[in-house]
């Protein structure tokens, strides 16, 4: 992990003993993170020991210390048994060997896979850890604030509805204003100027620039219920008609 490395940074440890696959998760994640690299189990234990990072995307088939092995000692350390794990094994390792004796791992990622629904898995943990890091960090007690360049509307979405959080998320893009309330992770009421609901959503995601404001201290600011769907069906739904529109501009005489 770098030194110089910001409080709100997140830092990912992937130990891997493929080369390969270590190479192209790095590239994958090139930007969601600061990314470290460990050959093997053995490796990684004393990277970690040496300076814990903030999640640790590991494979569970390694030469010397496995994956299992590494977790084990690591959740034995009072510095780094809170450390997210995300496993990448085969089905068969991942039902007989891992998930019935592993708690407390983030996700299980089934090998071979692609390495777009990789980056997609481990993101959504990723930016779920920056939202809780921001807030830690805050100058205002339960506030988080930020700009849409470094967490975009999906990822904001992604990551409320993960962690479970209530909240009211304010967005503003220029002249702008955007009001989303949270409950328990699901988008229940949403205002843009004259828009409400779903639409008021599907307007304020296509925002790529802005500032965002996350303020757990107003969570019941709005009693209404304007959305249709739950915060993933808002989301598919959002990137549906983005993709529609994107062909339709390309397919335009």
């Amino acid at each position: 992990m770098s030194a110089g490395a910001s409080k709100t940074t997140i830092t990912l440890l992937v130990a891997d003993d493929n080369p390969l696959v270590r190479d192209l998760i790095v590239r994958g994640l090139e930007g969601a993170c600061e990314v470290a690299i460990a050959a093997d189990g053995a490796d990684a234990l004393l990277r970690v020991i040496d300076d814990p990072p903030d999640a640790i995307l590991c494979d569970y088939k390694m030469p010397g210390l496995d994956g299992r092995q590494l977790f084990e000692k690591l959740r034995g350390r009072e510095a780094t048994r809170h450390i997210p794990f995300l496993f990448m094994a085969s089905r068969a390792d991942i039902e007989e060997r891992l998930r019935p004796m592993v708690d407390g791992v983030e996700e299980f990622i089934t090998k071979p896979f692609f390495i777009k629904d990789l980056v997609r898995v481990t993101k959504k943990v990723l930016d779920r850890l920056h939202l809780e890091k921001l807030q830690k960090h805050a100058s205002r007690p339960g506030v988080i604030q930020g700009r849409l360049e470094e967490m975009s509307m999906i990822d904001l979405l992604q990551s409320l509805e993960m962690g479970q959080k209530s909240c009211r998320l304010v967005v503003k893009n220029q002249a702008d204003r955007g009001e989303l309330y949270f409950a328990s992770g699901q988008c229940r009421d949403a205002r843009m100027g004259a828009l409400e609901g779903d639409e008021a959503v599907y307007k304020v995601i296509l925002w790529t620039a802005g500032d965002f404001e996350i303020d757990f201290n107003a969570a019941n600011g709005s009693t209404r219920t304007t959305t249709t769907r739950n915060t993933t069906g808002l989301l598919m739904e959002a990137m549906r008609l983005m993709d529609e529109a994107s062909r339709d501009a390309v397919n335009a005489p």
